[in-house]
């Protein structure tokens, strides 16, 4: 069966990182990570693509150190992420009088009733990127899905849509760069679908859930409630802006404030101690700077807050801000910030965690991949699966791979996934730091002291140092693996059929929104 399953590659191009990671599910249902590869972004402005040849480099540097990581790896398509403040999302009701009364509703009259939606009304320069449908109505009766329906009898059939919509323009700046990076886009996908695919469980569809995946650009929202997509936002405000109030409130360079931020940043401010102080070093012949951690954190609880006030804004415009029992799952590089779930249960009034890629996930890959930041690449790849479970899109792979040694995963080819975990490692001196113990009145500038080989990004940065132990909860031992062969297939339908209700895509037409870009070189 594992080879029978195609090699599918996430694409996430974000405006901190791209990151490009190959997997295939393995006869569990669960995903084998073959791949691995990511890169500093450029040319990327709050998630669109600006310079196109920046970006271009980028890409071709993560999809280098991906096909490094597995020689027996090639790549020749990739599942996209887009995401920006140009993406909008609209609801549509569609009805369709049935041909024959007499007979049953079948697939052909849904069909008919969802190309009627790519007739929607849009603005001018604005294209379909996904349309969602909701629930069904047959005459007087509502809250059906689309299978439900079929088989039914009526004299109309009605159904509401969750449309989404880009911009022309950064769809082509983002066709253009993967097409003269040799790939071919499988399909583009919206990164808050994605990254709910990659956090979202069962339990969390059910009872309602907001994913909020704080990123460097942008901030992406899915609302689920009823066991359907209700909303879906693009907030243009995330990490990018809180380095930029750092530098501006405390008059640092843009690679000192995102140290800053990463290391000592936390989102409450009354949490940080007054007598804590940073000490960085000054521009040539200045002295060293003295700059208190409360003053800090003050800043990046100032943005947080205004993330999460839009984040209400549009939960209580859908109603929805007492009904979603689930609360809200934080998801993102930005998740990692010290007490954000307690800010965000404060301002919201939901409960809240943070959200890791690891419900679809097999055993053996390295711990890295479990960070929030790479949750929508992840969640690409539950995408494809998806297309190719249901047949959209007539699905049709050219990827290809081997499997990496599953028994030591922490020494795969060339030592890449050993070499890159190194830097992620915390040591007793980053634990003290981060929490500014009592006997730290002062950090060190030695410490501190921004070069062009110590420069930390900030969302690759570990600092989830409060929960040491969300690993534990994803280990496989010999026992697990003893469980019914019935129980193992009814886990494997129920993750496939969560994620295909998460994207509920209807797409059936190969990279529908390309077919009118002209797509020639630049010059």
């Amino acid at each position: 069966m594992q080879k029978e399953n195609p090699v599918i590659v996430g694409l996430d191009i974000g405006t901190t990182k791209i990151a490009c990671i190959a997997g295939r599910k393995n006869k569990f249902g669960k995903l084998e990570i073959l791949g691995f590869g990511k890169s500093d972004s450029s040319g990327v402005t709050h998630g669109m693509v600006l310079n196109i040849e920046d970006c271009i480099k980028s890409i071709h540097v993560a999809l280098d150190m991906c096909m490094a990581s597995n020689p027996n790896l090639t790549i020749k398509e990739v599942y996209v992420g887009i995401a920006g403040h140009h993406i909008k999302s609209i609801q549509t009701h569609g009805d369709r009088v049935l041909a024959n009364i007499e007979e049953e509703i079948r697939k052909e009259d849904i069909d008919s009733l969802l190309k009627d939606q790519y007739k929607t009304f849009l603005p001018s320069g604005d294209q379909i990127i996904d349309i969602i449908p909701q629930d069904f109505t047959v005459d007087a009766l509502s809250g059906f899905s689309m299978q439900d329906v079929i088989g039914m009898t009526g004299i109309k059939i009605g159904a509401n849509f969750h449309i989404v919509t880009g911009d022309k323009t950064a769809i082509r700046n983002i066709h253009r760069c993967v097409t003269r990076a040799d790939l071919n886009t499988k399909d583009l996908v919206l990164q808050p679908l994605a990254s709910a695919a990659a956090v979202m469980c069962a339990e969390d569809f059910e009872s309602g859930v907001a994913i909020v995946d704080i990123g460097g650009g942008t901030t992406d929202l899915a609302v689920f409630h009823d066991g359907m997509l209700k909303h879906t936002a693009v907030i243009p405000i995330a990490g990018v802006n809180i380095t930029n109030d750092i530098r501006q409130g405390l008059g640092v360079l843009r690679s000192q404030a995102e140290q800053m931020k990463t290391q000592f940043g936390m989102a409450l401010a009354e949490e940080a101690k007054s007598n804590a102080f940073i000490t960085i070093p000054g521009l040539k012949g200045q002295q060293p700077k003295e700059l208190s951690a409360k003053n800090l954190a003050h800043i990046i609880q100032s943005r947080m807050e205004e993330i999460l006030e839009y984040v209400t804004y549009h939960l209580k415009q859908l109603n929805l801000i007492d009904k979603l029992h689930g609360g809200i799952i934080l998801t993102g590089g930005g998740s990692q910030l010290k007490h954000l779930i307690q800010l965000t249960e404060y301002k919201t009034g939901l409960s809240a965690r943070i959200g890791f890629p690891n419900e679809h996930l097999a055993a053996g890959h390295h711990k890295e991949l479990m960070m929030p930041m790479y949750a929508t690449c992840i969640g690409l790849i539950l995408r494809g699966y998806d297309d190719f479970e249901s047949n959209r899109l007539r699905f049709i792979s050219s990827n290809s791979a081997d499997s990496l040694n599953s028994e030591n995963p922490d020494k795969v080819v060339d030592g890449h996934f050993v070499e890159m975990a190194k830097t992620f490692e915390p040591t007793p001196e980053d634990f003290l730091r981060e929490a500014f113990g009592e006997s730290v009145t002062q950090l060190d500038a030695q410490h501190f002291a921004v070069t062009p080989d110590e420069t930390v990004s900030y969302e690759s940065m570990s600092s989830n140092y409060a929960q040491p132990n969300m690993f534990d909860t994803v280990a496989e031992t010999p026992e697990q693996f003893e469980v019914s062969q019935e129980v193992k297939e009814e886990k494997t339908k129920e993750r496939s059929q969560l994620i295909g209700n998460i994207f509920g895509s209807v797409k059936n037409k190969v990279i529908y929104w390309f077919e009118n870009i002209d797509d020639q070189k630049l010059d």
